[in-house]
């Protein structure tokens, strides 16, 4: 199975002097570098709308387009997997994703997928790229997820997540008791050693994330977080470059710290919290038909709440 793709973006000035293909594997990081390579060579990837050699350096500014059929490793299949629906109309689907749950096909995750689940329960969403998904959440983060259609609805949420018009807020439970709220404007790019991981480097894409305390506890603080941009990992990136990593974030935070005095009970929660503390809280767009402003709140899971509930015991 193959699909058309088409994509653009343009070179920031925080990546001059880098060359095409240097720049084009971290504007494009869904896509292998030895992919990327070869769709310069083959001038699938074009600068500017020329043909350039991958070791040719750029400025910023310039245009990087991908017009490429991709041929997909694996044959995605339909499975009957069970969504939480919140919303649905002709052009939009908002779900409810749970923790646990993969968005889109990947090394590890063949299957059992957000995408095998849409290819189930729509059929023809097989025709918009990525089955009609725009954004994305961690396996192990949960809440709020819009999928789109058809491919007007695609475009037009595409365009609203670039332009920043889509409102995306969420909540988490960190380590550490923060004073107060803030912003945190750093660019994120993958980690320099491990690929797995992204981190706040100066080569990376901007990445600004809004947050504020809506409580704080005696080791830890629950707050809340907009974003206004959507990079990998963005907030559990964020806050752990603050020195206030996500509660069960082991990619990010490292070994669990334990907090002076805690109870049996607290130690029995943070040791048994298995994924990071983090929740997509809340959705606002402009529907991509109509042009009426929606928005969406969803409560928060139950190991969150038992969690949260376990902090406030120990206080």
């Amino acid at each position: 199975m193959s699909r058309q793709i088409s994509e653009s973006q343009i070179v920031p000035e925080s990546l001059a002097g880098q060359r095409v293909d240097q720049i084009a594997s971290q504007l494009f990081d869904e896509y292998s570098r030895s992919r990327i390579q070869g769709w310069i060579k083959s001038g699938e990837l074009t600068v500017d709308g020329k043909t350039l050699k991958p070791k040719e350096k750029l400025w910023g500014g310039e245009q990087l387009a991908i017009a490429a059929e991709l041929e997909d490793v694996n044959q995605w299949t339909a499975e009957d997997i069970p969504l939480d629906i919140v919303y649905e109309d002709d052009d939009i689907l908002v779900i409810n994703k749970p923790v646990g749950l993969v968005v889109h096909p990947a090394a590890g995750h063949y299957d059992g997928t957000l995408l095998n689940a849409l290819l189930h329960h729509y059929p023809g969403i097989e025709v918009v790229p990525r089955c009609g998904i725009v954004h994305r959440l961690d396996m192990d983060t949960t809440g709020l997820m819009v999928v789109a259609k058809n491919i007007e609805a695609q475009n037009d949420l595409v365009d609203q997540l670039q332009t920043r018009e889509m409102g995306r807020e969420y909540e988490a439970v960190v380590q550490g008791v923060m004073t107060g709220g803030g912003v945190v404007n750093e660019p994120i790019g993958r980690h320099p050693v491990n690929r797995k991981r992204q981190a706040v480097v100066s080569t990376g894409k901007p990445a600004v994330t809004h947050y504020r305390v809506l409580e704080r506890f005696k080791h830890h603080t629950h707050v809340r977080l907009k974003l206004e941009t959507g990079r990998t990992h963005q907030i559990r990136v964020h806050m752990s470059h603050l020195g206030y990593p996500l509660i069960g974030d082991s990619l990010y935070s490292g070994r669990m710290k334990v907090p002076k005095g805690a109870s049996q009970a607290l130690l029995d929660m943070l040791r048994g919290f298995g994924r990071q503390a983090l929740h997509a809280k809340r959705l606002e767009l402009f529907h991509p038909r109509t042009g009426d402003e929606l928005e969406w709140e969803i409560d928060l899971p139950e190991d969150m709440q038992a969690l949260l509930a376990c902090l406030s015991e120990e206080d």
